[in-house]
């Protein structure tokens, strides 16, 4: 039937272009791709561009496209979105045609082509979408169908090619490319480079990043690896530089033996960018990063040497798994995600020191699954995509989070010897080429006893999360009779088949048992006439998913647990207990997280113990609560930063102090930090510390505030981050009527181009304690999601929704946000999800109980 259905679609293919039937509807559609993937083959592009001009310069830019076609008397689209007039000269196959571009394609038609070889010279204007031009630098960014708005090409990552760049450039400028630098040559105006023909590798993947960077080069293991970078802090560049390259190379050899598959490809280089919009970018030969997370001060915190090491393996692992390998429709774009931050996870256990992998496994993507899991806006691991253009909304914390906790499910439950076999033939059996997720299940079900299909449909198919409950039956303080059950939170029949423990917490032991849920009830009889413990902890290996009990009898039981992976399970469990209403009442939280704190002295389960105390304080008090406990609050966390000896957890109690800062005494403690640059204790601040401390000054209006922003721009140093304050500065102010026009600046795309900047400045505007008077802003942004996601990166629309309506607690915004989506009952589905998760806490506030329960 499928092959009956192809010929069926390549017949009526003419008849269907010019109905702009969905095969030249805009965007990339399935259909469309499914044709040309038979059809067309052997791609290779050779572009030059002419990019010596400012950042508003049109960009002069030739290409030749060579392809096979297996069929003739058809016209075939290229994917290009441009204006009209982009396109100056077209010939096909030599002959001169006029350019068509109809409905984002630019269309080669019928009659000039021929089965078998093609070649098609362009004459255009580069589109400058996906350029992220700069005065000093521009890199490109085109994932996950951007390629088609900076050159005419197959925009699908079924259809690999090969690239011959040449770039035209500015004197002072360097360049990297996917190929290795093959010739320069230079003028008395600018610099010519030409690159080989590149690696195969899909359009996404095309990159170059070109300006006035330093350039490092280390050899590594017989590799040559060329690093650029625009930072010029030595405290963050002399301890940070041996950390990057060092990570980097111990990736390379443990992705080389995990899937005895040599680097795959011709270069391994990288740029540091300013303000990117992805923590990275995995371009072979060229792969980009966000500078802050790679140059650290010597005095890094865990949590931050963790998320560098984490990227820098990420990025490395998807060669692999993403580039060697790739998905054939971007509904399997987790596949390739979930696999680099599967292999992150185990080289961050070689590369980072005193590295306890099931903890830090456990705070990096367990509550980041779960913020998204527990909301109305949740979907499943793998989702249906009808056209490339609506692929950036798949992106998210499931496939970065949520993906990786059930690889590591599926790792138990084969066996890791078993998976990392069946990983391996599927790398040789795809190589270079591209795969879908039944491709891969197919090859492990092999390798696997279990029913992976069964498996498969619950984990990665539907979505959601088990809530595991249990039944004791006690006589004379021994266990009779105990039984887990699972309900899916949603209500539906679902059952989740997964392995976890629970811990037995005994005065001078714990003892652990494994359960096996692959039912809706099991019955563990190994328990059956032993103690009763003090306390059990559900999920104590920090492997299992879902909302598990929190069973303690005394709060200080949890502080007490013997290691810190059992404290992070209990904490974690008790949290979401909390927003499920089935924890103590807000009067309760800050006396348990106030001793929590105190007593907890594991770098990362303080971090996560502070994270909580700090959404509960300014999302879920009410306000008027909040303010009559700050001082308080206040209080303990500076007392306990003074009796803490740790630099970094210091540093931790400092920033969450900072943030939670309500009276005027901690303001001025504040401001004095600020104005003679002396941290407290043995804490090292630096420049992006003082940035947050001046904001923090500005949002609270303390006085002179619009000073200190000033004086804060005269700190700044580096040209990159002193635009970025200057960027900030309206949303810091305390004049509403500058704060108003910024937004309003906002509506226009040009002044979105910098996402991360708009995102924290977002923040500043929808801060908790502006909440009042940024109301009004809601419905507007919210008008402009739909046009963020066709302007903006994969990121730009969930972290534009993140940012404004994180801390709303109101009534009205509650109003305004169903309001808005009852007036657009045909939203787009996937953007409605991204309202949904980013309105989850808004609605979660007035539901919680206000009852004086206690925690005991």
């Amino acid at each position: 039937m499928r092959y009956f259905n192809s010929l069926l679609c390549l017949a009526l293919f003419p008849l269907l272009l010019q109905a702009q039937s969905p095969l030249t509807e805009a965007g990339v559609s399935e259909q469309l791709a499914q044709y040309r993937k038979q059809a067309v083959s052997q791609i290779t592009y050779t572009l030059g561009l002419d990019i010596t001009g400012s950042p508003g310069t049109p960009i002069a830019a030739t290409e030749n496209i060579t392809f096979h076609l297996s069929n003739t008397g058809k016209a075939l689209p290229l994917d290009f979105k441009a204006p009209a007039g982009a396109v100056q000269q077209l010939e096909v196959n030599g002959k001169s045609t006029a350019p068509q571009l109809l409905n984002e394609h630019l269309i080669l038609p019928a009659s000039l082509l021929q089965r078998g070889r093609n070649q098609i010279a362009i004459r255009f204007t580069a589109g400058a979408a996906a350029l992220n031009r700069n005065a000093d630098y521009m890199y490109t960014l085109l994932v996950p169908e951007r390629a088609r708005t900076v050159f005419p090409c197959f925009d699908q990552p079924d259809l690999k090619a090969v690239f011959n760049l040449s770039l035209q450039l500015p004197l002072q400028w360097k360049a990297i490319a996917n190929g290795t630098l093959q010739d320069s040559t230079t003028t008395t105006t600018c610099k010519q480079y030409r690159f080989k023909t590149s690696d195969t590798i899909s359009t996404y993947l095309f990159a170059f990043v070109a300006g006035k960077f330093t350039e490092t080069v280390r050899q590594l293991d017989g590799r040559t690896i060329h690093g650029l970078y625009r930072e010029n802090d030595t405290a963050k560049l002399r301890p940070s530089l041996p950390s990057i390259f060092s990570i980097q190379s111990n990736a390379l050899r443990f992705m080389e033996d995990y899937t005895q598959i040599p680097y795959p490809f011709q270069q391994f280089n990288f740029a540091a960018l300013p303000d990117f919009q992805f923590g990275g970018m995995e371009h072979p030969g060229a792969i980009q990063y966000k500078a802050p997370t790679l140059f650290l001060e010597e005095s890094a915190t865990r949590d931050q040497l963790n998320a560098r090491s984490n990227l820098l393996s990420h990025e490395t692992a998807h060669m692999w798994f993403g580039d060697l390998v790739t998905m054939r429709w971007f509904n399997d774009v987790w596949m390739k995600e979930v696999f680099a931050n599967f292999m992150a996870d185990k080289i961050g256990n070689l590369t980072v020191q005193n590295n306890n992998f099931d903890l830090k496994f456990l705070t990096d993507h367990y509550p980041a699954a779960y913020s998204v899991d527990r909301t109305e806006g949740t979907h499943p691991i793998r989702q249906q995509l009808n056209n490339l253009k609506d692929a950036g909304s798949m992106y998210g914390n499931i496939i970065y989070h949520k993906a990786p906790i059930m690889m590591r499910q599926l790792e138990r439950l084969m066996g890791a010897d078993s998976l990392r076999t069946g990983l391996r033939e599927y790398l040789r059996t795809y190589a270079n080429g591209n795969a879908s997720w039944p491709d891969l299940i197919n090859i492990l079900d092999r390798y696997c006893a279990a029913d992976l299909q069964a498996w498969n449909k619950v984990w990665v198919n539907e979505s959601g999360r088990p809530v595991i409950s249990y039944r004791a039956v006690l006589d004379k303080g021994r266990f009779i009779d105990f039984t887990v059950t699972q309900k899916a939170e949603d209500g539906s029949s679902k059952i989740w088949p997964q392995l976890f423990e629970i811990a037995l917490v005994y005065p001078d032991h714990v003892e652990e048992v494994t359960v096996n849920m692959n039912s809706g009830k099991v019955h563990l009889p190994e328990l059956v006439g032993r103690k009763v413990p003090a306390a059990l902890v559900f999920n104590a290996n920090g492997q299992g998913y879902g909302v598990f009990p929190y069973v303690f009898d005394k709060a200080n039981q949890t502080f007490n647990l013997p290691s810190p992976l059992l404290r992070a399970s209990a904490y974690l469990n008790l949290y979401e207990n909390i927003l499920r209403g089935n924890g103590p009442s807000h009067t309760a939280w800050l006396p348990f997280y106030t001793s929590a704190i105190s007593a907890e002295k594991d770098e990362l389960c303080l971090n996560m113990l502070l994270d909580q105390l700090q959404n509960i304080y300014w999302r879920f008090f009410p306000a008027p609560y909040r303010q009559t406990i700050a001082k308080e609050a206040e209080q303990i966390l500076w007392r306990t930063l003074a009796e803490n000896t740790n630099a970094n957890q210091q540093k931790l109690l400092f920033k969450a102090y900072s943030n939670m800062a309500l009276n005027r005494a901690a303001q001025d403690t504040l401001f004095r930090i600020w104005q003679t640059q002396q941290a407290p204790g043995n804490i090292k601040l630096v420049e992006d510390d003082y940035n947050n401390l001046a904001a923090a000054l500005c949002i609270r209006a303390y006085p002179g505030s619009d000073t200190i922003a000033l004086a804060q721009l005269a700190r700044i140093h580096n040209a990159d981050r002193k635009l970025r304050w200057q960027f900030l500065m309206p949303a810091l102010s305390d004049v509403p009527a500058r704060r108003d026009s910024f937004f309003q600046a906002l509506s226009k795309p040009e002044n979105r181009t910098k996402e991360a900047w708009v995102g924290t400045a977002l923040n500043y505007l929808h801060h908790p304690l502006r909440t009042a008077y940024s109301v009004k802003y809601l419905p507007q942004s919210l008008e402009l999601v739909e046009e963020i996601q066709k302007t903006g990166d994969i990121f730009f629309p969930q972290n534009w929704l993140q940012a404004t309506l994180g801390y709303y607690q109101s009534e009205e915004a509650v109003v305004i946000i169903k309001r808005f989506l009852q007036q657009h009952k045909n939203y787009n589905p996937k953007l409605k999800n991204k309202i949904l998760q980013a309105a989850d806490n808004v609605f979660r506030a007035h539901q919680l109980p206000a009852s004086a329960q206690t925690v005991q």
